[in-house]
């Protein structure tokens, strides 16, 4: 068990640290928002992980990756989605919204609760996700080992590193915020982080 615990935390270690979406949301966020909505969204992406996780444990995953129907709908939703967050990032860009004062307590929480939401339904919405946890999965189960809960530990594992992960990226990005945080660079990233949202949801949409 320890071996194959450690064999599947060296491979999603792999794939933790490779940039995507989850990387793109975050630092955009505390850049955006500071450290507290970084942190937030960093616990959105890990709890809609852990909601992917536990339904393949149970094994309704599963049913998901069967039906070419169900997967086709969640994953253009997923990929709206995308192309949403990617459009209202360039509109806010383009009509210097990204350098509006954030410092109102009540407008911090209100991105706050935005920003972990944004992270949940992210993942919510990217059927690959399950199916990442439905094929990889099994191939470090031990013999005789329960599915469940073997599986339960290895999303536990998953979900630990990714949240270190993000932590370490929200805190290099907070730490680097007075610079990140000048209107130019704040607009410059908006449209960035806009393409690549746009650009990673065509890529969902495109992908069967």
């Amino acid at each position: 068990m320890v071996t194959a615990c450690l064999a599947f935390a060296a491979m999603a270690a792999l794939l933790t640290i490779t940039p995507g979406v989850d990387t793109m949301l975050v630092l955009r966020t505390t850049v955006t928002g500071g450290r507290r909505t970084g942190l937030l969204s960093s616990a959105g992406v890990v709890t809609g992980l852990m909601c992917w996780a536990m339904t393949s444990a149970l094994g309704l995953t599963a049913l998901l990756a069967a039906s070419r129907v169900a997967f086709d709908v969640l994953r253009l939703a997923g990929a709206c989605y995308l192309l949403w967050l990617g459009g209202r990032a360039l509109w806010n860009a383009r009509r210097g919204r990204a350098t509006r004062d954030t410092s109102d307590p009540r407008e911090t929480r209100t991105s706050g609760l935005t920003a972990f939401r944004t992270g949940l339904t992210t993942n919510l919405l990217n059927p690959k996700v399950g199916v990442f946890y439905m094929s990889l999965l099994p191939q470090f189960l031990p013999d005789g080992a329960s599915v469940f809960w073997t599986s339960t530990l290895f999303a536990v594992v998953h979900a630990a590193e990714t949240l270190l992960w993000l932590g370490l990226l929200v805190g290099a990005a907070g730490a680097a915020r007075r610079t990140l945080a000048r209107p130019a660079v704040k607009r410059h990233i908006q449209q960035i982080t806009g393409v690549a949202f746009i650009a990673f949801g065509v890529r969902l949409a495109a992908d069967h």
